[in-house]
């Protein structure tokens, strides 16, 4: 029996920590919650702040064009508020993993509200080197990926998280779930490390 005809036997958690999990047609796929609504207003929320401080410079620019101290204050305050929107839109990209069985690949997914900022990477089983469960400064825990990248000649390790924000209480799914992916990857069995 295949590891993907054994998931389609054995039911998949619906969801671990942050990540809603589903087995779709031989393939695994996992993906972080949205955001609250509160976290996706704040950022538009800066970026009205700072068109109204961007409007105000120019209106007093032209209201009293010899006074520079205010309209140039207000510019700066526009600047550092799409600055702080910018980096908590960032914050807020949603991740997604998809374990192919068919092509034996780990697909990686940074999803962002700009297409550019999407970012997608495809690793091969045989590269994957661990899958730990680490635990963060919250108490809560994670599940790590850790592969080899790049050259034959120069490798190097690579990590990410597949899923964030485990709380103790599904202690019993986490290690479901981290022995499942283990045990998809090929890794050597042991018991997960946590800390």
């Amino acid at each position: 029996m295949s590891f993907a005809d054994a998931l389609v036997e054995n039911r998949i958690p619906p969801r671990l920590g942050d990540v809603l999990l589903r087995y779709d047609e031989g393939r695994l796929v996992g993906e972080s919650l949205p955001p609250s609504w509160e976290r996706r207003l704040l950022p538009e929320l800066c970026l009205w702040l700072a068109a109204a401080c961007g409007v105000g410079s120019l209106a007093l620019l032209v209201l009293a064009p010899s006074h520079y101290g205010v309209p140039a204050a207000l510019g700066l305050a526009a600047a550092a508020l799409i600055g702080y929107a910018l980096r908590l839109e960032a914050r807020l990209g949603r991740r997604r993993f998809v374990l192919h069985f068919a092509t034996e690949t780990l697909r990686l997914d940074r999803l962002s509200w700009a297409p550019s900022a999407t970012r997608t990477q495809a690793i091969p089983f045989d590269d994957v080197t661990a899958v730990e469960v680490v635990q963060r400064p919250s108490g809560h825990y994670a599940i790590i990926v850790t592969w080899k990248a790049g050259p034959e000649n120069k490798r190097e390790e690579r990590r990410a998280a597949l899923v964030e924000q485990v709380r103790p209480s599904e202690a019993a799914t986490l290690e479901r779930v981290w022995r499942m992916l283990h045990n998809a990857f090929g890794l050597k069995a042991s018991a997960p490390a946590e800390g």
